[in-house]
């Protein structure tokens, strides 16, 4: 693990930035197994339910994951942080709002995305991911790239966020393993230039749990950690809205891979179906479904989700603390 070094210190509306060591001590966990590697979890609600990372805080809530994305094309935000200065800094505003974790990527993965090479994704992400975590922000790298992956581990990442769950590049699982951080295992099935064309099911719970059961035995057989294993159904990726809502229907269900689970449901094209409503309309712009958003996260949060991961921090951190006091009051 690279934590920045020192204690933790509270910033904002509560939230605590984490340095090196300061992972508070469990508040509940969750049975997995280590030879099958998927036992089921603890279905009751609350903060034993959702499970814990090692290596990674331990919240008593749904956690808060916000956005910063680095890049020029970004479907919702791109340009905006495109710059280190910038970027840190919105970085440390959303962890002022209220974010547990702050995922730094350098690569656009919307729809069509064309693919940036690994030495323009190194300069965009590591500055950014150092300039975070030397302020005791807990850093995740969203990247597709052992190279870039391990780079970021070096600046202060804690946590390594691959939206192929390690399919993209044959060198990530060794170098996550190696690294000893949490890993994020999401469903995938391509790249984003032919994603479209693969969201094809004809039972899509049953698929996608099946398709990340298959994955995550072949991460833990390349040397990672059950106990440092997330997972994501990967909500948009090679999925239209209505895989997208079948899924968010039955978090439940996917929580019983046995481990904790990531949502990122943020400004995604299934929520601007929805408010769009009929076939005929366009759908709002994706800087315009915040609120459906942090209606997805109370959702998730009352579902049992681990985390959300999101654009705008501010309503999902109320929204997963409201869940929590609702867990609180049965």
């Amino acid at each position: 693990m690279h934590h920045p070094g020192g204690g933790p210190c509270t910033t904002g509306r509560g939230a605590v930035r984490h340095r090196a060591g300061t992972a508070p001590g469990s508040r509940g966990g969750t049975s997995r197994g280590t030879g099958s590697t998927l036992g089921p979890m603890n279905n009751n609600r609350g903060a034993a339910a959702r499970g814990r990372v090692t290596g990674l805080p331990d919240w008593d809530r749904c956690g808060v994951m916000g956005v910063v994305n680095v890049t020029p094309d970004s479907f919702s935000d791109g340009g905006r942080w495109f710059d280190t200065t910038a970027a840190v800094k919105r970085g440390l505003d959303l962890v002022a709002q209220g974010a547990d974790l702050v995922d730094v990527g350098g690569e656009s993965t919307r729809p069509g995305a064309s693919r940036v090479d690994e030495e323009e994704e190194l300069r965009r992400v590591v500055p950014v991911v150092r300039g975070l975590a030397s302020e005791g922000v807990a850093v995740s790298v969203d990247t597709m790239r052992a190279a870039v992956a391990a780079r970021a581990v070096e600046a202060g990442a804690v946590l390594v966020n691959d939206v192929s769950g390690g399919l993209a590049d044959p060198g990530m699982i060794p170098a996550v393993a190696a690294a000893e951080v949490p890993f994020v295992v999401m469903h995938w099935r391509g790249f984003s230039e032919g994603m479209n064309s693969l969201a094809v099911y004809e039972d899509v719970l049953g698929e996608v749990t099946a398709e990340l059961r298959a994955r995550v035995d072949a991460v833990v057989s390349g040397g990672i950690a059950p106990e440092r294993i997330v997972v994501d159904p990967g909500l948009g990726f090679a999925k239209n809205a209505e895989h997208d809502l079948a899924l968010v229907a039955r978090l439940p269900e996917l929580r019983a891979l046995g481990f904790p689970l990531l949502v990122a449901a943020s400004r995604k094209r299934f929520l601007g179906r929805v408010l769009a409503g009929a076939a005929d309309t366009a759908p709002p712009p994706a800087r315009e479904r915040d609120a459906a958003t942090a209606a997805v996260s109370a959702i998730a949060a009352h579902q049992g989700a681990w985390a959300v991961r999101v654009h705008e921090v501010r309503a999902t951190a109320d929204a997963v603390r409201v869940a929590r006091a609702v867990e609180g009051a049965l």
